[in-house]
């Protein structure tokens, strides 16, 4: 396995030095150690560590919490080692998100499980916003229009198709009942059509409501749509949510209205002829 990299923040040289030799004790590399807050956004940048060990009172105009706040932009994870306890250092490192925060005098292997901890974290966290990245290129893909909810029907995701056929964008949608979003209605009188999300959380995967249902756009076109639900699971096959999948069916309308009319015009042909 390769060895994980660190970055040193420490403004001490003589307890940087020892923090350097416990790392490497730990079996970690440690790339570099800066001093200040604005050297250590310099090194993070250009030496891309596995994780930053942040002191943060330093040297300089900035101080770790500020340099730490703007290494995190750059997706590396930060663990504070300070000898600050005080509850108002403490909220102000919090706001940042840190990994870990370690009190000096620190024993090596309280040290190495925040690390480990850190490190396995972010790399959760890596895969996680990567499969997102991966479900949003696929739902994006996808030829007809998406709509996902969690399990109380408000919407999480949409892709372009089902923000044109809707006239809701994402950012707008996101929240909200699907029924305010995805509003379906019956052309037949006196028929009303069933929340997909109810329908799904009841029954499990259904393919259709009812005939001649119609979507009402937010600026009021109707378009004839066929709609599959399907339940959202969890490795433990728990709903967590449902995906609702819809496409406008007009111009399959327009296709059975002409095989109809030209199976009635063949028909009174046949009949003109038997005459």
């Amino acid at each position: 396995m390769t060895e994980k990299q660190l970055l040193i923040v420490e403004d001490e040289i003589i307890v940087a030095e020892d923090i350097r030799r416990s790392a490497q004790h730990m079996g970690y590399a440690v790339l570099s150690i800066a001093s200040s807050g604005e050297e250590a956004i310099k090194k993070a940048q250009e030496l891309n560590p596995d994780l930053v060990l942040m002191d943060i009172m330093l040297n300089g105009e900035m101080n770790g919490i500020e340099a730490a706040e703007q290494i995190r932009s750059f997706n590396i994870p930060v663990i504070y080692l300070t000898a600050y306890s005080d509850e108002r250092t403490f909220e102000r490192a919090k706001i940042t998100e840190p990994f870990g925060y370690v009190i000096k005098p620190f024993k090596e292997r309280e040290l190495q499980i925040n690390i480990e901890i850190a490190l396995y974290k972010h790399e959760m966290e890596k895969k996680l916003k990567e499969s997102k990245q991966w479900l949003s290129a696929i739902i994006n893909g996808i030829g007809d229009a998406v709509i996902a909810t969690d399990t109380g029907g408000l919407v999480n995701v949409m892709n372009p198709i089902a923000e044109v056929l809707t006239g809701w964008k994402l950012g707008e949608a996101s929240g909200k009942p699907i029924a305010e979003v995805f509003n379906i209605i019956s052309e037949e009188k006196g028929r009303e059509v069933e929340n997909p999300v109810s329908k799904v959380m009841r029954e499990g995967s259904f393919y259709g409501l009812i005939e001649h249902t119609v979507l009402v756009s937010r600026g009021g076109a109707k378009i004839p749509v066929d709609i599959i639900g399907s339940p959202i699971k969890d490795e433990n096959e728990n709903v967590i949510g449902v995906v609702v999948i819809f496409y406008d069916i007009i111009e399959r309308q327009r296709t059975e209205e002409a095989l109809k009319m030209s199976a009635m015009s063949s028909f009174k042909e046949g009949v003109a002829v038997m005459r």
